[in-house]
């Protein structure tokens, strides 16, 4: 079941502009699209003429038209126009939903429109920070379930596994580290404190450090699927670990990560990375974009063949490990979100 009364992200701001873009979210075909004025609209993939997807069609002055017999819709599911005929049906509309466009995000509310409380949305104003915070978007589509994917990024231990040449490094190093999982008010956070270990071959090609360093890493968890990190190393003997303002000087990055459910087994993964460490350097930007990216395609093999093996197989006999622990509240937190879906249906 999907988790309907809360905020997905639906495209990044950027890639919604004078084309209409079909999406799939909660297993619902929707429309979205940017009018004349510049406001996202976001409607039920559907005419309500003849049922064609108004995705097919093209965005005009008044809203979106569909491609089959020309009635445009606007952005709130309004027919304005049908050709050759002045009187519109008040049935003539479909579904919209609402849409807000925040942090170079479009959010969009699946559920019940009277619930839509845009204060809720999660704020990340690393996205509009580039000169702090230079950054990159990405994103992948996923063959599987989202909660996978949610899993992946709560599970620290696979990196020294999955992404050894990469942001991974010695897998001994995450097996041994200093791990700390806290409740938060919407959510989990994860604290990794990784001292005295040599930098992963990310970190060891965009700084210059002195030998060994003092690594962190923090993912915080708001459901149902972002994933908020901040990870970094700076060389020992800074007590940078147990003091967050003394990180400085060395390797930085944020990664905002979000899962969109399609279907019950594939979804909508957006990520955007960020360059803390040379600012001023577009090109250090692009490696990291690049590196992180060659990571996440990774996980994206591993996470849809665990898909496939657990459709055949089933996942009722997995057992957890020490290290799952903020996998497990993760998980708590997604079905306490479910049960309240399935109490109000």
């Amino acid at each position: 079941m999907f988790i309907r009364n809360t905020w997905y992200v639906a495209a990044w701001a950027k890639d919604i502009v004078d084309q209409p873009t079909a999406r799939r979210i909660c297993n619902e075909p929707i429309v979205l699209f940017r009018n004349k004025q510049g406001l996202v609209g976001a409607l039920e993939d559907k005419c309500p003429h003849r049922g064609a997807p108004l995705s097919k069609g093209v965005v005009t002055e008044t809203g979106i038209e569909c491609g089959y017999h020309g009635m445009v819709m606007d952005c709130s599911g309004a027919c304005v126009h049908i050709p050759g005929q002045e009187r519109i049906p008040t049935s003539a509309r479909v579904r919209s939903y609402p849409v807000v466009e925040k942090d170079e995000f479009i959010w969009l509310w699946i559920g019940d429109a009277e619930k839509a409380d845009p204060s809720t949305i999660v704020d990340y104003p690393f996205n509009n920070d580039y000169q702090n915070w230079p950054h990159k978007l990405g994103y992948y589509h996923i063959k599987a379930d989202y909660k996978l994917l949610v899993d992946n990024l709560m599970d620290l231990t696979h990196l020294g596994y999955v992404h050894k040449t990469t942001i991974g490094g010695d897998p001994n190093t995450h097996v041994n580290a200093h791990m700390k999982t806290l409740a938060t008010p919407r959510g989990v956070k994860i604290v990794r404190h990784m001292p005295n270990c040599m930098p992963p071959p990310t970190y060891a090609a965009a700084v210059s450090f002195e030998g060994r360093v003092d690594r962190w890493q923090e993912f915080e968890f708001v459901p149902p699927g972002h994933v908020i990190q901040w990870s970094g190393a700076v060389d020992t003997g800074q007590d940078a670990l147990e003091h967050p303002e003394a990180r400085q000087g060395g390797f930085a990055l944020r990664v905002f990560h979000t899962a969109t459910p399609e279907t019950e087994s594939s979804c909508h993964y957006f990520w955007s990375i960020a360059n803390g460490y040379r600012q001023n350097d577009p090109s250090a930007t692009e490696h990291l974009y690049q590196d992180v990216s060659t990571a996440f395609r990774e996980d994206q093999d591993m996470i849809e063949a665990q898909q496939l093996r657990l459709d055949e197989l089933g996942e009722e006999d997995l057992v957890s490990i020490v290290h799952d622990s903020g996998r497990i509240q993760m998980r708590r937190a997604i079905n306490a979100l479910i049960a309240d879906t399935q109490a109000s249906v």
